[in-house]
């Protein structure tokens, strides 16, 4: 087989999309970080990035996209974005002899087994076994999936997970069920576990303190609780980790993650010792007679800059030699 490096390797979200060539050895060289908002297509996105990082003679002959969407045939419509294309129409507009594209959790998950010391902390006890990990986050969405080992090396589960529907553990919990109520006939995890959910819950937190919410974004909600400023701030915060940690058990006892589950997105790893000291692991055992089953079960925050990257270029090694043996 030539050489077909480098290889390109994107991870889409519906705020963030992030590109990078991968040499030899999996490093990855020009990242780029590029806002979702300021490009009318994934084209005109991908023709940027390339323009700018790749000479005009060295385009890479292999990409793989990560994307936060359900990924089932050759038509990719986004949940939280409007970007919508064909793969076989981008793959042949851009040259490229293969393109993968695959959901970016299924991606991420991947990536677990890749994750170095360094790129993940521990939060709580428990101590990982064989078995299955299991991995959701937090970012314009909220993100799930697993990987479920077998003989042939790991499998990454498709998983649109973040879409159950949401239980509510306390009264303050239910008193939030009830404002979304108001506006969404379905609540699910995802509506108040990702960005536009803290906000949700920002507001229901407010009027149930009887207080007015002042108009804040996610990143100013975040900032106010991490600094104190704003009580109803701090109790957002606290009460989606406590939220999060009871999905991530739900998730555990789901699967028999006995070999921890994982939490990435892109809110989370801007909490800080926010989230370390929150109620999160305390929910996240909180199952009645299951508690010290999970109890057993390691919990860990990604910190890696950009592991999306990681497992797509992982899902793009593994899937290279076969299509080009399909090609030969």
């Amino acid at each position: 087989m030539p050489s077909t490096l480098p290889r390109l390797l994107a991870d889409i979200g519906g705020t963030n999309a992030r590109f990078a060539l991968e040499s030899a050895g999996g490093e990855l060289t020009h990242v780029r970080v590029l806002p979702c908002a300021a490009y009318a297509s994934l084209s005109d996105a991908l023709r940027a990035y390339l323009d700018a990082a790749v000479p005009a003679g060295a385009r890479p002959d292999l990409a793989a996209l990560a994307i936060a969407n359900p990924v089932g045939g050759d038509q990719v419509a986004m949940t939280n974005h409007h970007w919508q294309f064909s793969i076989e129409a981008v793959r042949r507009e851009f040259g490229f002899a293969q393109l993968l594209v695959a959901n970016d959790f299924k991606a991420l998950a991947m990536a677990l087994p890749l994750l170095s010391a360094q790129q993940r902390r521990q939060i709580g006890g428990g101590a990982a076994r064989a078995g299955v990990l299991g991995l959701l986050g937090p970012g314009t969405g909220l993100g799930v999936s697993a990987l479920i080992p077998g003989e042939g090396g790991w499998r990454a589960l498709d998983s649109e997970g973040g879409h159950v529907t949401f239980a509510p553990a306390d009264e303050r919990e239910l008193a939030i069920l009830r404002f979304a109520w108001r506006h969404h006939p379905h609540v699910s995890a995802e509506r108040l576990l990702s960005g536009i959910g803290l906000a949700l819950v920002y507001r229901a937190l407010a009027e149930r303190a009887g207080v007015a919410a002042a108009p804040r974004d996610v990143p100013q909600i975040i900032a106010a609780a991490v600094d104190g400023s704003c009580p109803v701030c701090v109790e957002t915060i606290d009460c989606f980790c406590a939220m999060l940690g009871t999905v991530a058990g739900n998730l555990a006892v789901t699967l028999g993650a006995a070999g921890g589950v994982y939490i990435g997105g892109g809110i989370v790893p801007r909490l800080g010792a926010l989230f370390e000291r929150s109620a999160f692991r305390r929910r996240f055992e909180q199952k009645g007679r299951f508690s010290a089953y999970l109890a057993q079960i390691p919990t860990w925050l990604i910190t890696a800059e950009f592991p999306g990257l990681i497992g797509v270029g992982a899902m793009l090694r593994s899937a290279a030699p076969a299509a080009a043996a399909r090609r030969a």
